[in-house]
């Protein structure tokens, strides 16, 4: 560890001191769902997936947000479950992809998240008492049966780091293509954290995994001996159009197309795209959470067109943040879906 890493290591270890002196504990029981290394491992699709697993198994899930980037003071409603309430630079990209993707979910943005759980109780008229049938049905590891009333369950956002906050489940993913990048902590490494804090995992999934890989196994195995790992997929399920035209997968089969994103790892969304069956004749890539202007449409039109394609494909966390520009009519959107099979929910909500 070099010097600019220990400076970093000594201010992480103070504010994981204070917070979890000054930590609390929400009525209800809490999902966390981050990683140990900053962005590229699929937390958005993973919070929807766990989201829409628990509306099946009669919960009423929350999702509480930091809101990355958003600049709407919270806690405040992203969506109390129908339409978005703010744009995408107010609640930042993630948020709002979420709310346009799941319906009936409230979702609350707030840098303090036991802060914003609580106010989400009280806006949306939850009584303490609906908290306490979860605390119940915990205590026995039976699972929550689907009522006319469903028990209310938070899924954290990003919530590995959030120490103030007490969790019941821990999810820590892990990109399977890049998982701990050099292994050093930020800001000369992607770690968060040092790997030894893989050891508070419940649940570990190693994303964008092809197929199990042994030696990945063995080495978060080093950190935590007890946590079932699964491997899941970040796979294309459809294309849709700007309009809300949703064509199937194979429509992208030997057409010519251009890509563009600003994600954290680019090269995923080449691969989605390729393996769709598209012929990618050229991409242009932006930073991660970057602010489209109408300039850079024309400039994508025009390296589109210089490239041969017809097509113009993004991805829906970019889309987000293209809502009020003008568009041109032949730019497409590929949907995404978590893929982790029924073993990790029920290591989840069993």
């Amino acid at each position: 560890m070099n010097s600019i890493e220990f400076l970093y290591y000594l201010g992480l270890s103070a504010k994981k001191y204070v917070a979890l002196k000054t930590g609390k504990k929400l009525p209800c029981r809490v999902i966390s769902i981050g990683n140990i290394t900053v962005g590229g491992t699929g937390k958005t699709p993973a919070t929807v997936a766990v989201a829409e697993e628990a509306i099946i198994r009669g919960f009423s899930p929350i999702i509480l947000t930091r809101g990355y980037r958003g600049t709407e003071p919270g806690p405040c409603f992203v969506t109390r479950g129908e339409v978005p309430l703010l744009t995408a630079e107010q609640a930042g990209d993630e948020p709002l992809l979420m709310a346009e993707r799941l319906k009936g979910v409230p979702i609350v943005k707030g840098a303090d998240r036991y802060e914003a759980g609580m106010f989400a109780l009280k806006e949306l008229g939850v009584q303490s008492s609906a908290c306490k049938v979860a605390e119940d049905i915990k205590s026995v590891h039976l699972p929550i049966p689907n009522t006319q009333h469903p028990t209310p369950v938070f899924i954290l956002d990003d919530g590995f780091q959030h120490w103030k906050l007490h969790r019941d489940r821990d999810i820590v993913l892990i990109d399977a293509k890049n998982p701990f990048g050099n292994r050093k902590l930020l800001p000369v490494g992607r770690l968060r954290e040092p790997l030894s804090e893989l050891r508070r995992a419940d649940s570990i999934v190693i994303t964008k995994a092809a197929r199990e890989d042994s030696a990945l196994i063995a080495e978060v195995r080093k950190y935590n001996s007890r946590a079932p790992i699964f491997f899941a997929r970040h796979r294309a399920v459809a294309v849709r159009s700007r309009t809300g035209e949703r064509r199937p997968l194979e429509w992208l089969t030997d057409r010519k197309v251009f890509c563009f994103c600003g994600l954290a790892d680019p090269e995923s969304f080449r691969d989605t795209a390729a393996s769709a069956g598209a012929v990618i004749t050229g991409m242009k890539v932006f930073r991660d959470h970057y602010r489209y202007q109408q300039y850079d449409i024309a400039t994508i039109v025009k390296e589109c067109k210089t490239s041969g394609a017809s097509w113009i494909i993004a991805t829906e966390k970019d889309m987000v943040k293209l809502r009020n520009l003008d568009l041109p009519e032949n730019i497409l959107i590929i949907e995404m879906a978590f893929a982790a099979g029924q073993p990790f929910y029920e290591s989840v909500f069993s």
